[in-house]
């Protein structure tokens, strides 16, 4: 894939280089927040991805308004796709952010063709669409207007606490269609916290997201992911992350263990290198076969915590699962001497 081929209007490239597309417009901020991080603003031509059929993912289709991601987690299986556009997977995945700044009236379009057919849209599955590029660029809600306006099914999977920003908008439209967010915590170690995941929020914020959420009445579920071989996984860490989960409120937990693909394997491998090295003999051994650990460990893990959710009051889920919000019932007229909420309630 080229640069060029993302353009809404595609220009021959004057040369290899990826920005070389008259498409592109590179802005830098100078802001404690994106200090380092440059821009590539596009405007792209479609927004709506298919999932390969081969994927293991629940779901079919995606949003993707940005690619690359300020929240910098060493293990972040997206890295592969930043080379797809000739650009670094290590430091420039996480400096180098392409905008796809028309995402939401290209989805409003896509939404109103007749050939679509309302399925189920997953958001946040490659990259996280409420990073902090999401703060100045502000494309989530226009998104999410217009899933609600067509009550078309959506989910959203993130580590962000900015969508707490569009809290009333998810609530206007769960009450239309089914809407299923969840929440990334794979672990609640601080110091694991700072150095592999450096550009996301602290894990208590997290949770603390899914608090405000179900406080709101909107059901949250916790992917538990990833759960790192050797730096997580011991069942006192285990058991003190699904705690904290099931503290938070959070309708489910769902763990998933390490993977590592190609472009996310190299990074993280160099990182272990550097923090962990009497480590990395083991981690060789552990992914010998490929980018999955193997099912025993897999299984192994699932097992420990589901055990824990069961005994915390807590359920197993699928990623991703969305869940309906119903709309309040009218309540019969009646003299009141001062107003009351209606608290929203989980079906």
């Amino acid at each position: 894939m080229r640069w060029d081929q993302l353009a809404e209007n595609p220009t021959r490239a004057r040369d290899a280089a990826l920005f070389g597309a008259d498409a592109v417009t590179t802005r830098t901020f100078d802001t404690p927040e994106f200090r380092g991080v440059t821009f590539h603003e596009i405007r792209a031509k479609s927004i709506v991805n298919r999932v390969p059929g081969a994927s293991r993912m629940p779901f079919e289709w995606t949003v993707n308004p940005y690619r690359g991601c300020t929240h910098a987690c060493v293990y972040c299986f997206a890295r592969k796709t930043h080379s797809y556009l000739d650009l670094d997977t290590g430091l420039g995945f996480d400096s180098q952010i392409v905008v796809k700044v028309n995402a939401p009236e290209l989805l409003r379009r896509h939404l109103a063709s007749p050939r679509w057919h309302g399925d189920h849209i997953a958001m946040g599955t490659n990259v996280d669409c409420y990073q902090r590029a999401e703060g100045r660029y502000g494309l989530m809600p226009g998104i999410i207007s217009a899933l609600r306006d067509h009550a078309n099914p959506f989910s959203i999977l993130t580590k962000g606490t900015l969508i707490l920003r569009d809290l009333d908008l998810l609530r206007r439209a769960s009450e239309v269609t089914e809407v299923g967010i969840s929440v990334s915590v794979g672990f609640t170690d601080h110091e694991l916290w700072r150095t592999v995941e450096p550009g996301t929020p602290a894990p208590e914020r997290r949770l603390d997201v899914v608090r405000t959420l179900t406080g709101h009445g909107i059901g949250c579920g916790v992917l538990m992911a990833p759960v790192i071989p050797f730096l997580s996984d011991d069942p006192a860490q285990l058991r003190a992350t699904v705690r904290a989960i099931a503290a938070s409120g959070a309708t489910s937990v769902t763990p998933l263990v390490l993977h590592l693909r190609p472009g996310a394997r190299e990074w993280f491998m160099a990182w272990l290198e550097r923090n962990h090295p009497h480590l990395v003999r083991r981690y060789e051994r552990l992914y010998a076969e490929g980018a999955y650990a193997p099912k025993w460990y897999q299984r192994r893990i699932t097992g420990q915590v589901h055990e824990l959710a069961q005994e915390y009051g807590m359920g197993p889920t699928r990623a991703g699962l969305p869940r309906r919000i119903p709309a309040p019932e009218p309540e019969a007229p009646e003299l009141r001497a001062e107003p009351t909420v209606t608290q929203l309630t989980l079906l």
